[in-house]
């Protein structure tokens, strides 16, 4: 008779389970540490930002910083892998999130403001802001007015006289179709001076990206994009001209000699806060364990300077139900703006 003949089967499992463990342990236990550790705290173990848009885009940098944020104060854990899912600037990820076919405790995606101003108007299906579970903002960028370096432009002031004498001449181009927050932004502008925004013209593109390289074909005359990505795009040799950022006053860094659209005689501001949310299914423990390593990266000294070095700026560290708080004020104000703005809301 064999030795583990007669030996019940959940016995005999129980003690394979047991031959692996000591094989991982007797190599140094690396492993097991690492399988122990995702299994108690996914924010320890592999996991993965989902980019809701193509490569280059907001969305892309949120992920790249939320990787080097969580390596800066847990060098040990495998680093956060990225995943692309472009998608209505989105809504694909969040339904998919939100209907379970997407996420888990180790499925992080990224969010925006736009984001949240999809959300206001039901653009992102049938889904509520509860549909996710919201867990953390890591910075703020702001809106820029982007034009051509070889443009007739070399104000804010010089464009809008071109959209007061015909707002249909010039071609608008970003990430996201009507109601989006780019076309928001160009749609203020437009307000701004003095035209109805329905006239103006509007290319969609699939995320900052590809809105950028359409500018620097001169395929559209102007990017009413977010200030990191138009700096990343310059950064990589575009021949861009920012004409004016969209904050409340005049930003540090690289930034620093960009007037704002407000010293300029525009009062137009917008910010796009940044931020990572998980889905709804994920267990309670998972979001304590991502909520509390974001908290930790944050808050770390060394954060500052990395969140800079992403284009992004600071923004009040959200998490847990002072973020819940803050979404569902902003989505509040997006839904006012929106009705303003003539945009339609899509039923849920």
């Amino acid at each position: 008779m064999s030795p583990m003949q007669g030996v019940p089967t959940f016995a005999r499992s129980r003690r394979a389970t047991l031959r692996v463990l000591c094989a991982l342990a007797a190599l140094g236990g690396t492993p097991l540490r690492t399988a122990l550790a995702a299994e108690d705290d996914p924010s320890n173990g592999p996991a993965e930002c989902v980019v809701p848009a193509k490569p280059g885009g907001g969305f892309d940098l949120s992920c790249m910083l939320a990787r080097e944020a969580l390596q800066a104060v847990r060098p040990a854990r495998p680093p956060l892998a990225r995943r692309y899912l472009p998608g209505g600037i989105g809504a694909v990820a969040f339904d998919r999130v939100a209907t379970g076919r997407l996420g888990g405790p180790s499925t992080l995606v990224a969010f925006s403001s736009g984001s949240l101003l999809n959300l206001a108007q039901g653009r992102f299906g049938p889904h509520s802001p509860s549909a996710v579970r919201w867990i953390a903002t890591l910075g703020t960028d702001y809106g820029v007015i982007a034009v051509h370096r070889d443009a007739p432009f070399r104000t804010l002031a010089d464009l809008v006289a071109a959209l007061r004498q015909d707002p249909g001449r010039l071609a608008f181009g970003a990430g996201g179709t009507v109601g989006s927050q780019d076309w928001v932004k160009a749609a203020l502008l437009v307000r701004a001076a003095g035209r109805d925004h329905k006239a103006m013209r509007f290319v969609a593109f699939e995320g900052g990206g590809d809105a950028l390289a359409a500018l620097q074909g001169r395929h559209v005359d102007v990017f009413p994009g977010d200030a990191a990505e138009a700096l990343q795009a310059q950064a990589g040799g575009a021949p861009l001209r920012i004409l004016a950022v969209l904050a409340e006053a005049r930003l540090s860094g690289a930034l620093a000699g960009i007037p704002t659209a407000r010293e300029q005689g525009i009062e137009l501001v917008w910010l796009t806060v940044r931020g990572l949310y998980l889905g709804a299914d994920a267990p309670e423990s998972a979001v304590r364990a991502w909520t509390e390593a974001f908290r930790q990266a944050v808050a770390s000294p060394g954060y500052a300077a990395l969140r800079e070095r992403h284009g992004l700026h600071p923004f009040e560290p959200l998490t847990g139900a002072a973020l819940e708080d803050f979404v569902r004020l902003r989505i509040e104000d997006y839904q006012r703006l929106a009705g303003e703005l003539g945009l339609r809301r899509w039923s849920r």
